[in-house]
């Protein structure tokens, strides 16, 4: 598994148009990482249950079956690695779609080969680290849930609660300070350390129902993650 600092990232692309995936993946190698190409969906999957890469960039329009159809076998597998998808056209139903099957983060073509890079450093350091914000092994209990910031486990009892990335980074932010509001945006925000926010705040909610569904008991009455009327979201004063 790749950690921050120490060996290189594998990255692979699924990407049927060769121009897109050959730019990508010379300008991904510049930067030291291990590149594998698939130019269909069956191929990427293939690629990925042998390989296990530490993140996936994932067309959504491909040959034979398309990119949503990649994550949800993939997560279906139980692969937790980071999704960034690529979609051609600005589609608000794409990208809910592609979020409520476990997808990452989204970048829209035409994209700048910075801009990609900044998502994926992004994305790298939240699912795997640097976690130096989490100040030397902190766990957060709260009923019969622990949160553990450093190894980043979530349990419940006896139960471990498989989490993604994002999920992770929205219950740390919100159960770091039990009572404190946050707004949609502000967890938007908090979630992207890079600057452009190609996502809407819609999409905080599509997290937020994931990660409703994962730990309460009942999700529609929630006792752990709470909806602030017009404001946002706040965890759980104990």
């Amino acid at each position: 598994m790749y950690h921050a600092g120490a060996m290189a990232a594998t990255i692979l692309v699924v990407e049927d148009e060769y121009a897109v995936a050959r730019g990508i993946q010379y300008a991904l190698q510049q930067e030291g990482y291990g590149v594998s190409v698939a130019r269909s969906g069956e191929e990427g999957l293939e690629f990925a249950s042998r390989q296990a890469p530490d993140l996936l960039i994932l067309d959504v329009r491909l040959p034979g079956i398309d990119g949503f159809e990649v994550l949800r076998r993939l997560r279906g597998l139980g692969s937790k690695a980071p999704v960034l998808m690529l979609t051609a056209r600005d589609e608000e139903v794409d990208k809910v779609i592609g979020l409520e099957l476990g997808a990452d983060d989204y970048l829209t073509k035409p994209f700048g080969l910075r801009e990609l890079m900044s998502r994926i450093k992004a994305l790298l350091r939240r699912a795997y680290g640097d976690l130096a914000d989490a100040v030397g092994g902190r766990v957060i209990r709260h009923r019969d849930l622990v949160v553990d910031l450093e190894r980043r486990r979530v349990q419940r009892g006896q139960q471990r609660i498989s989490l993604t990335a994002t999920e992770f980074e929205i219950l740390r932010h919100l159960a770091s300070r039990p009572g404190r509001v946050y707004s949609r945006r502000e967890l938007l925000e908090l979630i992207r350390d890079y600057e452009a926010l190609d996502q809407d705040e819609k999409t905080i909610n599509v997290h937020v129902s994931h990660l409703r569904e994962k730990l309460e008991d009942d999700p529609s009455d929630p006792a752990f993650i709470l909806t602030v009327r017009g404001a946002g979201y706040a965890f759980a004063e104990r």
